[in-house]
């Protein structure tokens, strides 16, 4: 798939013509509130074979070349205002589909151990209901090979409406987390339904993993965070209740999400990840955390310091980053997740840990900050798509961050209010994904379902095989 950045005065239908594709497949895939009405700046993405890259340091057309399975010769082809000798980190290259034309006596099973792939990714690449019917001379697309990641996915909604999110997307999640069970003084925990949401994750093949917190609607929890990792016998309470609700409800692992902990709790904390390890690992199941996004191992705070980077690493079978809410709903406009932000910690974490314990936090909703920002005014949260209707009816140009890599744009309301809109698109949901590819990730983790994002989840399929356990 191809990303389209909208120009002045450019319509669905010329788009459409100059990448040789239907504009009804164009609505389809980026779901526009008003295919008649597109937005300078607004990124589209284009249902067509091929795909774009972002150069890294260091890399050449050979190397390119081995990592698509395209011939050296057709990258240059299809790019013919590079240097081939002078590869620009950070510019981009069109990489086209590797095509076959079929010779008498093939079948698609042939076809697939020639370029190391499956005869159902050609089928669905190219449309083919029938395996048998394919002719010599006919020309097919081979699917490229693609990075294989693991997708984690947080859902705060009602149960009935996380079930249908889930089988929705459910296809592309290796994890499903409901949002949360709420840890008590005593070390229970505070039940909500879930059933219908666990049984869609089920029919999903997507893993229920149960999340615990120490936060709610009203408090922090940083005294509940306290009363329970100071005390070892409560510690050993909540392991055990933590076990009982896995073996009822039919959760695989855990996912802890203690925030706001005191920091004379830091090694409290440690402890009780090991014990919790040391107990679910002996009955096959697995343990994640939720890490706060630090950039140094020094970072103090309330929010940081007993978040141990290099224990968690070391204990956890997975951690996942929050990275995300530099653009907090109660501070200043700025983006939600500015990629600049999220790769130095990023890089923190791949200095005390492997990458293959690391999760991408990704935050798939947008905030409408009323503007000039009055302090502690709350903004307006919503999603993706409902920016992009909102910029739609106020005839809005979208502009693009480059350090942050994320789209926002300003419009007035019919009172005259000024609002500033920062948010997710194409390019930002890809921006991610390349830096996931870049430092060989484990995964990536959504927070939160509920927020329509359909250009993100066409991309994260297009980049990515997912991994289903």
């Amino acid at each position: 798939m191809l990303i389209h950045v909208v120009k002045r005065g450019e319509t669905l239908w010329q788009i459409a013509r100059l990448y040789n594709v239907s504009t009804g497949a164009i609505q389809q895939v980026n779901e526009l509130p008003n295919p008649d009405r597109l937005l300078i700046g607004q990124s589209l993405v284009i249902p067509v074979p091929g795909s774009i890259h972002t150069i890294q340091p260091g890399e050449n057309l050979w190397l390119l070349s081995r990592q698509y399975g395209v011939p050296v010769n057709t990258i240059l082809q299809a790019n013919q205002t590079i240097n081939p000798n002078l590869l620009m980190p950070g510019s981009r290259l069109y990489i086209p589909p590797l095509l076959h034309i079929v010779q008498p006596g093939q079948n698609l099973t042939q076809i697939a151990r020639l370029y190391g792939t499956s005869v159902e990714a050609i089928m669905q690449t190219n449309r083919i209901d029938n395996a048998n019917l394919i002719y010599s001379g006919s020309q097919l697309i081979i699917p490229r090979r693609k990075p294989t990641i693991e997708v984690n996915a947080y859902s705060y909604q009602k149960d009935q409406d996380a079930a249908n999110s889930v089988n929705q997307i459910g296809h592309l999640l290796t994890y499903f987390s409901p949002f949360a069970y709420m840890i008590k003084e005593d070390g229970t925990l505070v039940p909500f339904d879930d059933d219908l949401m666990l049984e869609a994750a089920v029919s999903n093949n997507a893993v229920p993993m149960l999340a615990i917190t120490n936060l709610s609607a009203t408090s922090a929890g940083t005294n509940l965070a306290h009363a329970v990792l100071s005390n070892p016998q409560i510690r050993e309470t909540l392991i055990t209740n933590i076990l009982k609700l896995m073996d009822e409800k039919g959760y695989k692992g855990v996912n802890i999400d203690f925030e706001y902990v005191p920091p004379e709790d830091r090694e409290n904390y440690n402890q009780y990840l090991q014990l919790a390890v040391d107990r679910l690992h002996e009955r096959g199941y697995f343990v994640s955390t939720a890490l706060a996004p630090k950039t140094s191992g020094g970072q103090e705070g309330l929010l940081y310091t007993a978040h141990d980077y290099e224990a968690h690493g070391r204990i956890a079978d997975f951690v996942i980053l929050m990275t995300y809410e530099w653009g907090w709903m109660r501070a200043s406009p700025q983006a939600i997740s500015p990629l600049n932000q999220m790769r130095r910690v990023v890089e923190y974490a791949l200095s005390v840990m492997p990458a293959n314990k690391i999760y991408l936090g990704f935050q798939i909703y947008a905030r409408d900050w009323k503007i000039p920002h009055a302090p502690g005014a709350a903004a307006e949260t919503f999603s993706p798509q409902e920016a992009v209707r909102r910029a739609t009816q106020y005839n809005a140009a979208i502009q693009y961050d480059e350090v942050a890599q994320s789209p926002f744009f300003r419009y007035t309301d019919e009172n005259g209010q000024g609002h500033e809109v920062w948010f997710e698109d194409a390019r930002s949901a890809q921006a991610k994904f390349d830096m996931a590819k870049e430092y060989n990730l484990r995964g990536i983790s959504y927070w939160a379902l509920g927020y329509p994002y359909p250009q993100n989840w066409a991309l994260l399929n297009d980049n990515f095989t997912i991994r289903k356990l």
